[in-house]
């Protein structure tokens, strides 16, 4: 059995066609899950090492014993601070070792990672383990050998979830799957980026027993759902904005004739960017941004939860001297999972500003007087970077068509937001709009391919 699965920035979900119909796979009842992990244990960072007194005393033993075979052997002796550096260096060794001794001892931990919504509620409740969000934005970027691996081994953990709900709901087992990719990944070396992010995937699709995978490009599945709905053969223009990239495909669809994807283009921005500009807009004055004297980078550090380098940065840096309120509320955000709140809280208003003029968060996890009120405006005015984006690559695609598309098939989660609908009304006011589901639309595609 091959299905179809859209491993999305912010959710995933994964379908299946079956007979004449396409069957989505639930995910505790839900036909898609937010795309986070939580793993109960805590696995050892190097960079949490820190020298105790006792390590400090086993350092002293080290140089005195290093000391003793220089004059044995009759070596020239080296200086007391290189003697330092490198007993520390072995007592720091064994620091680690033990610590991996230790995860590996609590292993079966791993086995009973929880995923989605309920991952990040577990989070919240039990305070310690690893919650990683978004793995999908991080596949583009230069990682450390340590960090490929882990961020491997977490993509294989979601797609094992997947294969192994998809196995249960259709009652055979399933082997091989069409991944949905991006036209560009979110990344920091250009085209490699993304045949890193394509390797990785296959990697970690392998690990969670898949036999084959192939990738298809998330606009082209949506133009195959689309045309799987369409009676009438047309041009088609779709328009597919989701969480970390916004991706445009021109294709010929409907009919009896087989689709064809003629071109597509792609931009890594999407929702998550609108969240962040709205977060260090309105959520992080009230942590000092502007008012004090810490620099910015803190507050993105603090704002951009899918990043877990820069969470880890964030949760290490020192704020207690800067002036209060700032100072207590930056070290209350750096507890107990404060920037998941906060970003939730982000994450929420931005929906709620897209149906209502005004909304609002309490940070009561920070204070218990202090919230956030926000406008339509407000959401505008945030939005404004990534829509200039997205409007320069529209126009770009404008330019490339010799004439203007039958229709506009909108898709992806920021579909629904009435800025991004305008923007693209705005280019191509001559096509007929159609709003297809912004959840499903190009999981469904991406099972329509996998029957092939």
């Amino acid at each position: 059995m091959k299905i179809g699965i859209d491993f999305g920035t912010s959710y995933s979900a994964a379908a299946a066609r079956i007979g004449d119909r396409i069957e989505h796979i639930r995910f505790g009842g839900q036909s898609q899950f937010r795309t986070a992990v939580f793993f109960p244990t805590t696995l050892p960072d190097p960079a949490d090492f820190q020298l105790t007194t006792a390590m400090e005393g086993e350092v002293a033993d080290l140089v005195r014993a290093m000391k003793g075979e220089q004059t044995r052997a009759g070596i020239a002796p080296r200086s007391d601070a290189q003697l330092h550096a490198d007993a520390v260096r072995i007592v720091r060794r064994q620091w680690l070792e033990q610590q991996m001794r230790d995860a590996a001892a609590s292993a079966a931990d791993l086995q009973d990672a929880v995923f989605g919504e309920e991952a990040i509620e577990r989070y919240l409740e039990e305070g310690t383990g690893n919650l990683v969000q978004s793995p999908k934005s991080m596949l583009g970027f230069n990682l450390h050998p340590r960090a490929r691996q882990t961020i491997t081994g977490i993509a294989a953990h979601i797609l094992e979830h997947i294969r192994l709900s998809a196995s249960q709901q259709l009652g055979t087992p399933v082997r091989e799957a069409t991944l949905g990719r991006p036209v560009r990944f979110r990344s920091s070396m250009g085209d490699a980026g993304g045949e890193q992010a394509l390797s990785i995937l296959r990697e970690a699709a392998a690990i969670a027993g898949f036999d084959a995978v192939q990738f298809l490009e998330e606009p082209a599945a949506a133009a195959l759902h689309h045309h799987a709905i369409s009676r009438q053969r047309q041009t088609t223009l779709v328009v597919d904005i989701g969480g970390g990239t916004s991706d445009i495909a021109l294709a010929e669809i409907g009919g009896d004739a087989a689709p064809r994807v003629h071109r597509a283009w792609g931009m890594p921005g999407g929702g998550t960017d609108v969240d962040l500009a709205l977060s260090l807009a309105h959520f992080m004055p009230l942590f000092g941004k502007g008012v004090t004297r810490t620099p910015v980078h803190h507050f993105v550090e603090a704002a951009t939860v899918q990043d877990m380098p820069r969470q880890r940065d964030f949760h290490r840096r020192d704020f207690r001297d800067v002036e209060d309120p700032y100072g207590t509320r930056l070290q209350a955000l750096q507890q107990d999972g404060g920037t998941t709140r906060l970003y939730r809280g982000v994450e929420d208003m931005k929906v709620r500003l897209s149906r209502h003029d005004e909304a609002g968060h309490v940070l009561d996890y920070i204070d218990p007087a202090l919230q956030v009120r926000t406008t339509r405006g407000d959401l505008e005015t945030a939005s404004a970077r990534f829509l200039g984006q997205l409007g320069a690559l529209l126009d770009e695609v404008r330019g490339d068509l010799p004439r203007p598309p039958d229709s506009l098939f909108l898709t992806g989660g920021m579909s629904g937001a009435p800025y991004v609908q305008a923007a693209a009304r705005a280019r191509f006011p001559e096509a007929r709009v159609v709003l297809g589901d912004p959840s499903l639309g190009v999981v469904s595609g991406l099972a329509e391919h996998a029957r092939n």
